[in-house]
Formats: C-alpha cells, structure tokens, sequence
C-alpha cells in the first residue's frame, strides 16, 4: 500500500553487505524519546477512518479482497518531515552507504518488538497472514508461522496450508520486514513496530539504489542521497514535478538499473574466466563501456533528483502540437471573445479593429465566450480578439499556427486566469506568433506560463503573473519580448536554452527566484544564444538579476578575465598557460565582428545598471571564446584547420544596453557552475 510512485532498486536487505561499526546510540535516545520522534501528528493520516480509542496513536485499514483480513496499521500516508525526521535523526544519522544495514539494524532492535505481534505478509502473487515469533535484526527479516485460522487471498491459484508451510520451509520462515504489514492493535504497543517497518519498507522500494554500496563513502549518505530523493518523491506526490519528468526519472531508474544488473552479470563472469582469454579482454572491455553508461545514467538521475539543478535544467520537453495550416478556402477569420457582447461593445469593435479601412474581401467573424475555444478554433493567418473580462480556462493554450491573439483594452482589463493543475499555460510551436495587451494569471502550476518550443513569438504589452517558471525559450526557438511585465516566478523569470534567439526590451522583470537564466554555455551540440537586452528593469528578485550556467569544467578553462579600467580600452580574455598569445581574443573586437560597435549605456545615477550590463557583456563574450576555443582544437584534431574565422565570428549577442539592475537579493549578476 506505500505510495510507489517514483520505484527505487529492488534490491533485497539481505543483498546489502556488512557493515564495519554501529550507530552508538546515546541514553537520551532510547525508546522513549524514539516514540516521540517516530509516532506520526495526529492529522497525518487524515484519509483514514480515525480511532479515538485509548493507546494507540495510529490509525488503521481494511484490507481490499475477499478474504476477511483483520485490520491493518495504516502508515503510508506519512508527511514528508516525518519521514525525514526518522531517518535523519533515528535511523541513518550520519551513516555511509555501506553502514545503511547496520545502522538500520541497531534502529530495529530498539523499537521492534521481537515476538507476538501479527502481520499480513503480501507478495505479487498472494496475501497471507501470519505471526512473528522472532526478528533477525542483522538480516532485517521475520521469523514467522502460519496463524490459525489460515488465512490467504491468491490473485492465480489456492494456495493450500500445506504449499504455503512448503514454501515457508524453503524460505526458512524468514521473510523481509518490508514484505509484513503489521496488524492493528488498539493498545499502541505496537505501533514503533508498524512505524519501523514501514520506514523500512518505504527506505527499500523509494530510496536505496542496488549500486548506492559502491558509490564512494566520502559523503554523509543521507545528504547525499536519502534527503534529494525524499523531497522528489513528496514533489511528486504534491504535483511539483512536470509530468514528462517523471516519465524520464522513472525510465532512467529502470535503465539504469537493467544496465547495472548485466555490469554485476558481466562482472562474475570475468572472475571464472582465464585470466588471458580473449573472450576476458572482450567482456572487459564492454564492461567498460557499461560502467560509463552506468555513470551517465546516474548522472542524469542525480540532475534530476537534486531540487536545485531540477530546476536549473527544467524538463525539455518535445511539443506534439501539429499545426492545422491554412483554411482550404483561404479565407482568414477574426474571432472575437466576449462573456457578453453588448451593442456599445460592437459598435467600438467595428470601429477600432473589424472596420478600420475598406478590405478588397470581407472578414469572417465568429464569436466565442472564452478565449481556450477561439484558440482551438484558429488557422493560419487567423487574428483573436479578446474583449475586458476576467476569463478563467482550465487546459493548455496550444498555439501551432500563425495567429495574432490581442486584447481590446489594457491588460489589466483583460485576466486570463489558469486554474486547476497541470502542464504549461500557454504552448508556441507557429512560425510566427502575436500576443498583446493581455494580463495572464497562473494558479496550481507545475510548469511555466509561457514555452516556445520553436518559431517566433512576439509578447508586447502584457502582464504575466507567475506560479512556477516564468516563459520558457527553448533551443531554435525565438522570443522578442517588449513593454511587459512579470513576476512572481518562483523559478526563472525568463530561461533562455542554448541555440535560442532572445530580445527584451523595455520590460520589467521582478519578484522571481532569479531574473533571467541563461543555460549552459559549453553543451557542443547547441550554439550559443543570440540575446538581446535594452533598457529592462530587473529588480528584487531573490536571487541574481541575469545568471548564466556554465559547466565546472569552464572554470578550469578560463583562467581569468582581465578589464582595463581606462576608458573604451579593449578588453581581453586571458586563457591557460598553454594557449598560445596568437590564441588570445581581444573582446572589443570579437564584439565588433559579431554585432558592430556596441556602446554601453551610461548613466548618472549609481553605477549598478551599468557594471551589470558590462558583467554579462563580459561573461557572455569569454563563453562564446572558450567555446570557440575547444571547437577549433577538436577540428584541428580531425584535421580541419580552416575553421577559425567562422567559430570566431558567430554571433554572440545583438546588445545589452541600458539595463537597469536593483535590489536583487545575490546581485546583478552570478554564475552557476554544474
């Protein structure tokens, strides 16, 4: 009955080897106060019918099925902090990877009752109930026998009392304690026993990895890894985590685990062969291979379990959208949304927008009441209009075509508000998309406002109140962004993926986890992107104003970057002691072969926009260098020497002038390095 949802290793306790030395315990954390930091608030399990009865501070179940089970402890609707708790403060401590057994043996001898209690032991094949006569605390099993009356359920075929004595005999009556429910007793004596094991039911199915031993033990285990996986399987309970990224998360485990499984296959194989055999050499070295797959896999699954990088990378997603084209008549429709269309309403529509100047053909008009459907409704070329209301819509705007979506009014006259959970609220993949004057509202999100997935979007004049994300601007796609507002991101205002093309002008970017996210710099399948920045005002936001995110090995790569203070003197990137001085790039003139001159603002006030501005020029123009920099040596190894004045001359920028930065909470500017 423990919640599932993100399935860790399957790797048995018995699998996990010993451990060298105990958890030394300390008087103050016996039992007692173990109870307290075990037993769950009494509105944890709220779900659950309640019982007032004196003693026991849980509450129970009844199993599903035909056969009449007795009750059973409910514990798997436990809150994330208590769950936390135990293993921080009861369990794990500060354990490694290779004392996980021990200590969570040494656990279960102070809180777990070693005989007379009742469990119901469940597989994927049948329920059975039976009682505890011992507990083998090293082995994290149950001593057990048949109860009377027998009792069992099978989802294939009866299982006698005599096959299942048979199949207990095999197993020697001892079964995993995260294969017992404990059985409920109003009394509470057992309810450390039913917490206990289900902290150990929930550690083996959500939390251990069957190659977690093997990871290197300088860190505290639970750090570095109980902690980020509890948090992402609460996130996903919660509905934190987009949709498509549980897909992933959950098929890297799987392939991660079926790649590490045939490396321990492989690997036992390699220890019965000679030592010279040509079949050894030939294992070794696909056991080499699958050991970097394996490191790559769990990699990614690092990224996406650590809240932070979860959020810095974001989930890059495909958009199905398919485009419906052009009307086969070619006629384009004007469709107008109102709540209600009232004559004075029209009469200024006809005038300001359907009527301005004679047309050689007549308009098609419809009307729609919510903006959702005029959207479904559009082709190519189509225009929507969006009377003064507050509209409130319940899916995904997925624009495919070319349209124009523009309010009539100012944007606060004209909310689009988006309720209930679920994916993004507005989805571009048109070649060529408008929205203007209009004040979109997220509520419940689990990804961002806006996600252009490719073409062109123009947003000008509009309001974007944020839940989660801010707009997305992912790889070929391009976003000129002018005269709008947004805030309250609780991630990025705005994230810009590697090979986009972003301007933003004269726009107010503030209230967010950080401003602007540009992402990782160095990935050689992407280029560069080509932003623009003038004249925007960024300001308390939490974190950075504008961060960029570079990989580790950047930092190693760069040495230095030098600024001449004089006045327009040329600034220059200093590599490595290896780089030759022919191999030096002076900035001012890679900035004029990218995008000509440009000049930075200057201003009277305090001098924090303009030191911003010339943070990112700088940041910005040493990434494309380097960049550059590790694209010729790897032609100049496949023997392409001609190459240099083409990676030299992409386009880094257009310009980024006249930014204003204020009261971020880190600053104007900052790097991330993964």
């Amino acid at each position: 009955m423990a919640s599932c949802l993100v399935m860790g290793g399957g790797l048995e306790p018995e699998a996990m080897a010993p451990a060298p030395e105990g958890m030394g315990w300390t008087a103050e954390e016996e039992p007692a106060s173990l109870e307290k930091g075990l037993l769950p608030d009494e509105d944890s399990c709220s779900d659950c019918s309640s019982y007032d009865k004196a003693g026991t501070g849980l509450q129970s179940f009844v199993p599903e099925g035909k056969t009449l089970f007795p009750e059973i402890f409910q514990t798997s609707q436990l809150l994330f902090y208590e769950r936390f708790r135990a293993y921080q403060d009861y369990i794990l401590a500060d354990c490694k990877a290779s004392e996980v057994r021990e200590f969570t043996a040494e656990f279960l001898e102070k809180v777990l009752e070693p005989s007379g209690w009742q469990a119901v032991w469940r597989t994927n094949v049948f329920e059975v109930l039976v009682e505890v006569t011992d507990v083998d605390f090293s082995g994290l099993k149950a001593v057990v026998r048949l109860t009377e009356p027998y009792l069992c359920e099978s989802r294939l075929s009866s299982f006698t009392r005599e096959c299942m004595n048979e199949l207990l005999e095999l197993k020697e009556h001892r079964l995993p304690l995260q294969e017992l429910w404990v059985v409920f007793d109003d009394s509470g004596e057992f309810d450390q026993t039913a917490l206990a094991v289900e902290h150990v039911r929930f550690f083996y199915q959500n939390i251990w990895r069957s190659w977690d031993e093997e990871e290197e033990d300088e860190y505290d285990y639970f750090v570095r890894c109980v902690e980020p996986r509890l948090r992402l399987h609460y996130d996903i309970l919660e509905d934190r985590v987009p949709s498509g990224l549980i897909v992933d998360y959950r098929n890297l485990l799987s392939e991660c685990e079926e790649s590490y499984r045939r490396f321990l296959n492989l690997r036992s194989s390699l220890s019965n062969c000679n030592s010279d055999s040509e079949q050894e050499n030939i294992s070794m070295v696909e056991g080499l291979k699958l050991y970097s797959e394996i490191e790559q896999l769990k990699q990614k699954l690092k990224l996406i379990e650590n809240p932070l990088l979860r959020y810095v990378f974001g989930y890059q997603k495909n958009s199905n959208i398919q485009a419906k084209g052009a009307r086969g008549s070619g006629q384009k429709v004007t469709h107008v949304v109102s709540s209600a269309m009232m004559p004075g309403l029209l009469r200024s529509l006809l005038k300001d927008r359907l009527c301005q100047e004679p047309c050689e053909e007549e308009t098609e008009i419809q009307f729609h009441s919510d903006p959702l459907s005029a959207i479904n409704a559009c082709y190519e070329g189509d225009s929507v209009i969006v009377c003064p209301g507050h509209y409130v819509v319940h899916g995904t705007f997925s624009i495919a075509d070319s349209i124009e979506l523009e309010g009539y009014g100012l944007p606060d006259d004209i909310v689009i508000e988006k309720r209930g959970k679920g994916d993004t609220f507005v989805d571009c993949t048109g070649a060529d998309i408008k929205i203007s004057s209009i004040k979109f509202v997220q509520h419940g999100a689990v990804e961002g406002i806006l996600s252009i997935h490719r073409g062109k979007t123009t947003l000008e004049n509009c309001v974007l109140q944020c839940e989660t994300t801010g707009v997305t601007v992912r790889t070929s796609a391009e976003l000129l962004m002018k005269n709008s507002d947004l805030y309250g991101a609780k991630g990025a205002g705005i994230e810009i993926y590697p090979g986009s093309n972003c301007t933003l002008s004269d726009n107010g970017i503030h209230h967010c986890k950080e401003g602007i996210l540009i992402k990782d710099f160095l990935d050689e399948h992407y280029d560069i992107p080509k932003i623009t920045m003038m004249n925007n005002v960024i300001h308390n936001n939490e974190g950075y104003g504008v961060v960029l995110v570079k990989p580790t090995i950047f930092s190693d790569l760069q040495e230095n970057v030098q600024d001449e203070t004089e006045e327009n003197k040329a600034l220059k990137i200093q590599t490595s002691g290896e780089v030759d001085a022919a191999e030096k790039v002076d900035l001012e003139e890679l900035i004029q072969c990218a995008t000509g001159k440009m000049e930075l603002y200057a201003s009277s006030d305090p001098l924090e926009p303009v030191e911003g501005n010339c943070e990112i020029v700088n940041e910005l123009v040493a990434a494309s260098t380097k960049k550059g920099q590790i694209k010729k040596k790897r032609l100049s190894e496949l023997g392409i020497m001609q190459a240099d004045v083409t990676l030299m001359s992409q386009e880094v920028f257009v310009s980024i002038v006249g930014n204003q930065f204020k009261w971020n909470g880190k600053g104007s500017f900052g790097t991330f390095l993964f």
